[in-house]
């Protein structure tokens, strides 16, 4: 039979592990639509424990946390920035609340953070340090995108943005639409919208009449629209204006 202290020491190997928090990726509204739309309840409950935040942009955070929560003190948040203009050498201190038993949330421009998004850099930080990473449940362009399409759901790629000269945007095209072809595989891609209409162009230009292509524009929003055919038949149809709409281009 154990003694007293013996039957204590695990409990006591225990307490000295020291406890950790975790990184919550945070989705946000990809418009001008309402959170109880595209947000559970739950993601408040687990914002509103948070008081580190890693973010794209810090102005639009706050606006973002401040429609979780018109009464949530901002001011008493901290905010770490992971934009474009970001000194990534940084991004492993902004990891040290976790480390020392808080958690941190990660918010995106838009839609789910680590998805074509800096945050990716963050997340691959916390599992090289072993850290637990928890994605939360909202809305993605891309897979809502492909949900809609009626293209290969079973194999798709995302492709970010194309080149932006026009001959080495071609290229790249041709080179997705053998992949489609060859693999079966629907080939994803945004622009910038205002670009939106000279990339529909090219496409028409550029791909098979057979070519089956997708727009899937203010996906969630009142603008939302969605439409598939074949380049044929987008070749007798007029484009709606798309110039101040993100939109996903799908093809295959």
């Amino acid at each position: 039979m154990m003694s007293g202290s013996e039957e204590q020491q695990p409990d006591l190997l225990i307490n000295k592990a020291p406890k950790r928090g975790t990184l919550y990726l945070i989705p946000v509204e990809l418009g001008e639509t309402s959170q109880e739309r595209v947000l559970p309840s739950y993601n408040r409950e687990v914002i509103l424990g948070i008081r580190h935040f890693i973010v794209e942009e810090v102005r639009s955070a706050r606006r973002f946390l401040k429609r979780v929560d018109r009464d949530i003190n901002i001011d008493e948040l901290t905010f770490y920035p992971m934009g474009k203009h970001a000194d990534t050498a940084l991004f492993e201190r902004y990891l040290k609340p976790v480390q020392q038993g808080e958690n941190i949330g990660v918010i995106s421009e838009a839609g789910c953070p680590a998805v074509a998004d800096p945050g990716a850099d963050v997340v691959a930080i916390a599992q090289r340090k072993g850290l637990r990473v928890v994605p939360l449940v909202g809305p993605s362009s891309m897979i809502m995108a492909v949900m809609a399409s009626g293209l290969n759901g079973q194999s798709f790629a995302f492709n970010g943005y194309l080149p932006i000269d026009p001959a080495d945007r071609v290229k790249r095209l041709k080179q997705l639409e053998e992949r489609a072809v060859r693999e079966h595989q629907t080939q994803l891609f945004i622009e910038t919208p205002y670009r939106n209409k000279k990339l529909f162009d090219t496409l028409c230009q550029v791909l098979r009449p057979q070519t089956r292509l997708c727009i899937a524009a203010g996906i969630t929003t009142d603008e939302e629209w969605i439409h598939t055919c074949s380049i044929a038949d987008w070749r007798r149809q007029q484009l709606p204006d798309l110039s101040k709409i993100p939109a996903i281009f799908l093809f295959g």
